[in-house]
């Protein structure tokens, strides 16, 4: 079982969430949802899509304009309130590494912190164990905050993969944070190159194999673009084939851009598998 927030979550019940930027130069939507209004309906669509988990960042993953904790702050505890206030079932996820933003989020009422930088700052895991919110413990190959991999090198990526993450997990649960509303992440892209995030993939199996829900951030990343040598807004159908391999493999929560068609992909995955009936069943009965 998987826990967060109000929500459980059942062994074989894939789990979708949705990516709000409160950034003006995010890698994808280009600021699309700075503006409280914009990122509140997208909030609305993502929920009515299908999203279970609504993951707010307040600061653009890759390299840019300095953006302090108190501004990281300001674009997120906020609007995390509101979307409280609106959502009450929703579970609300902050991306973010700093615990000062950590514990402001959870006193506005966030459920998760998305720790996408691989415990870089270890009071963060505190700060999920003291308000009791579930924390995503990702591999980073130790990459400092919003930098670019350079020529990173690994005796074996998964086996880095599993020692890390594992090892945060595990962490977290002495530190207070409920066994089950703890992820783990093999962090595509972040401190890996293009090669070590398709063999992450390739092995997902091996971290589903450690119990640990694991949590994918595919959406349109650069392994999916240089894999099949195509820009960002083209990347949808290299996301979906992934989310697809990482779905048979064991995943279970995806943090996607596309709410409705990652849906449509990981109910299918879901009835291949058979754990999900068909909606219908028409064909042959008639």
């Amino acid at each position: 079982m998987l826990r967060l927030g109000r929500r459980a979550f059942g062994a074989h019940e894939p789990v979708i969430m949705a990516i709000v930027n409160r950034t003006p130069d995010s890698f994808y939507d280009r600021g699309a949802t700075f503006g409280d209004e914009q990122a509140l309906a997208r909030v609305e669509r993502a929920v009515a899509e299908g999203a279970a988990i609504i993951d707010v960042g307040g600061v653009k993953a890759g390299p840019g304009d300095e953006v302090t904790a108190e501004e990281e702050a300001r674009r997120t505890v906020g609007f995390v309130a509101e979307v409280r206030r609106r959502f009450p079932d929703v579970v609300i996820s902050v991306d973010t590494w700093r615990h000062e933003v950590g514990e402001a989020v959870c006193e506005a009422g966030a459920d998760l912190l998305n720790d996408a930088w691989g415990g870089v700052d270890p009071k963060l895991a505190e700060v999920a164990g003291r308000y009791g919110v579930g924390l995503v413990c990702t591999h980073a190959g130790g990459a400092e905050p919003r930098t670019r991999p350079h020529r990173v090198t690994y005796e074996d990526v998964m086996a880095d993969i599993l020692d890390v993450t594992v090892g945060l997990a595990e962490r977290a649960v002495s530190l207070g944070v409920d066994r089950e509303s703890v992820l783990i992440d093999p962090g595509h892209d972040f401190g890996k190159n293009t090669r070590h995030s398709l063999e992450a993939t390739r092995r997902l199996g091996e971290m589903a194999a450690t119990g640990w829900p694991v949590l994918v951030s595919l959406s349109n990343k650069d392994f999916v673009g240089e894999t099949l040598d195509r820009p960002v807004r083209e990347r949808l159908l290299g996301t979906l084939a992934t989310t697809a391999v990482s779905a048979w493999l064991g995943a279970r929560v995806y943090r996607v851009h596309e709410v409705a068609e990652t849906r449509q992909v990981l109910d299918m995955v879901a009835s291949i598998a058979g754990h999900r009936p068909p909606a219908v069943a028409r064909r042959g009965l008639a």
